[in-house]
């Protein structure tokens, strides 16, 4: 028989020990690989929502809440962009598109991003994949309106049905604009973006819910509202736009402009730097993170060992019976390393495996409660080298009861009780 059939055998006649320590030594290492997992994860969820747009201009204010405001629908713009300006930039000869937006509406707790054909003919995502359609067709009307597949997933409204928009971002508003339903006239095929969880309507269709309003104020109660004239409807401001540039050369000369321009205080974004910003502020937080996750590690190994030194009073006498029937004391020392290395490699692949089954299972949740985007990614190098330091470190642990064990004398284990 093997030394390694011998450990075996000796951790399945202590099953329930052996159990907790491959348990506290998996959740040990979930909690570790988990944080870098999910940092990993969300990283490269945040970078594929959007490809190949070139500027983010909005009102302004700070990069990092634009980026999060206009893309990933987290938090308010600072204010609105002049339509002229959009104008100004849309013409613009470096300019090869725009994606125009206005964001000031929900729908059950849900973006509305007023926008036009723009989007569906430009947004690309996840390197160079476009929007499409699984059921239903662009907005052809004012009141024609588009579900991303979560909202469509999660509220199952069919194509025809005719729905009310709230006023304000918030999933309980006191106003909705019951005089303006728009009708779903299409649903969007499934990203795993931001883009999932908004509805889109029309730039008019965002004008008409608001026609007669004064200053982002509806009409006083018993105050005369105009009736609505389509033909009266144009578009004052946006929230912000997204632009593509001919050669991503002229990038940083049409950023300078745009940050310079004398009409109105504008800010214009590159999306990738702005993202570095956001995974610098995670830096300190993933950090701490590894730094507790590490700490917990330590602590299911400690317990491991715990778990060999205990058991190794009740396993006087089997160790005097290994050595009476022959067995060398080097291989006595080797079966407990052995040991220990095995219950650390089966604690740390099961801690891994529960991380990446829980990432299957909960990104959708995550996703659509969080709002994070989450990718699936592989293992990298730093989950390789966590694994194999667990795994050492157990080795070297399990010297610790073959040293004791190596003390215990032939005669003392023939007289254990």
């Amino acid at each position: 028989m093997t030394p390694l059939h011998i450990a075996v055998k000796s951790l399945c006649a202590r099953k329930l020990s052996t159990i907790l320590a491959i348990f506290s030594i998996a959740l040990s290492v979930m909690l570790l690989v988990g944080v870098d997992r999910l940092r990993e994860a969300t990283q490269l969820g945040f970078s594929g929502t959007l490809s190949h747009t070139d500027l983010i201009v909005g009102a302004r204010g700070g990069g990092l809440p634009l980026l999060l405001s206009s893309i990933f629908h987290i938090g308010n713009a600072s204010n609105n962009v002049s339509w002229e300006s959009y104008q100004h930039f849309a013409h613009h000869p470096a300019v090869a598109w725009t994606i125009p937006m206005s964001m000031g509406d929900s729908y059950h707790g849900y973006r509305v991003v007023a926008t036009d054909d723009n989007f569906y003919a430009h947004y690309q995502y996840r390197g160079d994949k476009s929007l499409h359609f699984v059921e239903g067709h662009r907005p052809g009307g004012i009141f024609d309106i588009v579900l991303g597949a979560d909202v469509s997933r999660r509220l199952r409204i069919p194509i025809g049905q005719r729905i009310v928009v709230a006023h304000g971002i918030e999933e309980r508003s006191i106003f909705n604009h019951r005089t303006t339903p728009f009708t779903v006239v299409g649903i969007l095929a499934s990203t795993g973006t931001p883009v999932d969880r908004a509805v889109y309507i029309p730039l008019l269709g965002e004008e008409a819910m608001h026609f007669g309003w004064t200053g982002g104020t509806p009409p006083a109660i018993g105050e005369d509202v105009p009736p609505l004239d389509p033909y009266k409807l144009k578009v004052d401001t946006i929230t912000c736009f997204l632009v593509g540039l001919h050669s991503r050369v002229s990038t940083l000369y049409l950023q300078r402009e745009i940050n310079n321009y004398k009409g109105e205080p504008l800010t214009a974004i590159i999306p990738a730097y702005t993202l570095q910003e956001l995974w610098g502020l995670f830096d300190y937080a993933d950090t701490a993170l590894s730094l507790v996750s590490g700490a917990v590690l330590v602590v299911g190994l400690l317990a491991m060992l715990i778990a060999l030194y205990t058991s190794l009073n009740e396993r006087r006498r089997e160790i005097a019976i290994l050595r009476a029937v022959g067995l060398p004391m080097r291989q006595i020392f080797a079966l407990f390393i052995l040991e220990s290395t095995l219950i650390a490699a089966a604690g740390t692949a099961f801690g891994i495996a529960a991380v990446y089954l829980l990432l299957l299972g909960l990104h959708s949740c995550i996703e659509s409660r969080l709002g994070l985007p989450i990718a699936f990614v592989g293992l990298s190098t730093r989950v390789e080298v966590y694994a194999l330091c667990a795994i050492l470190c157990g080795a070297l642990l399990g010297i610790v009861p073959a040293c004791r064990a190596y003390r215990n004398s032939l005669i003392d284990g023939l007289n254990a009780p």
